[in-house]
């Protein structure tokens, strides 16, 4: 391993264990507002771009769609007329971890829950705690609608049950799920009608956002496309799952902190893309998420 290497995952090591004294609805204002980026698609935007702070997660300006589906993102404050304040804590989890309405009617996998079955119960928990804190916002987002009965969800490989909290322990394996968590190859991995290509194509990148800025193309992140920074010696012919796990200890900390940055930096304002995306102008990092 590098001296860098071992220095991050140092790093990594001492930020594990103070996220481990936070209560469960400062963990969860963590990781709904740094890793998860959830503001990217829920939150409101305000003139010139930047997250709407008085009405977060009240429904964000994008649309997308594909063959499967067309939606925006949703207002998921706990209004109880246009957002989700009728649903109960356990319908919220399900909905995070399994991509399922209280109805039963499947989530679009635009929402990422194919990389939340991976999550802790303490951190889902945590999540949903959150999420029902936040301050309800009136605001309707239109209906989604579902072109098909069954959508094609991609779960990353070794990401479809939780991560026992025991293996946070270990640097790699913590690094593997918050790379996970944060679904960062969902952007470094090309994307056809929607679909992320994880099997042939995990953290390749290739995958274009478009906006007022003109077009963006995500970098390749994969074993071969950071050989300027070796992944502790690992070979670019790895599998998918062990690819992820050797870069993870390595580059968790730029992950974490793109994480941060994109949920306080600039974005888009109503355009219709693939992803949405927020160009890095950073005035300052909120001190409940450093």
């Amino acid at each position: 391993m590098t001296r860098f290497g071992r220095w991050l995952v140092a790093a990594l090591s001492m930020a594990a264990g103070a996220a481990a004294a936070d209560t469960p609805l400062e963990r969860g204002k963590y990781l709904v507002e740094g890793i998860l980026t959830c503001g990217n698609c829920h939150t409101p935007r305000v003139q010139g771009g930047a997250l709407d702070t008085a009405r977060l997660h009240a429904g964000g300006p994008q649309t997308w769609e594909t063959s499967e589906y067309k939606v925006k993102g949703a207002n998921i404050t706990p209004d109880r007329e246009t957002g989700i304040g009728g649903w109960s804590a356990d319908q919220v989890l399900r909905a995070i971890r399994d991509g399922v309405r209280p109805n039963g009617q499947q989530l679009s996998p635009q929402m990422p829950y194919g990389y939340y079955k991976i999550f802790t119960p303490s951190d889902l928990e945590a999540v949903v705690a959150y999420v029902r804190s936040l301050l309800a916002v009136s605001s309707k987002v239109p209906a989604s609608v579902y072109k098909v009965a069954k959508m094609h969800v991609e779960i990353p490989a070794d990401a479809d049950k939780p991560m026992p909290e025991s293996a946070m322990k270990d640097p790699v394996k913590r690094g593997f799920y918050l790379v996970t968590i944060g679904h960062c190859m969902e952007c470094h991995s090309p994307r056809t009608d929607g679909r992320s290509d994880l099997k042939n194509g995990l953290g390749k990148g290739g995958e274009k956002f478009e906006g007022p800025w003109g077009v963006s193309v995500s970098r390749n992140r994969s074993v071969s496309g950071v050989s300027a920074t070796p992944a502790c010696g690992q070979a670019p012919e790895l599998s998918s799952a062990r690819s992820t796990a050797s870069l993870s200890a390595v580059t968790v900390s730029r992950a974490r902190s793109r994480a941060r940055l994109r949920a306080v930096s600039f974005g888009t304002i109503g355009f219709s893309g693939p992803k949405p995306f927020a160009p890095r102008r950073v005035e300052s990092i909120p001190a409940a998420i450093r």
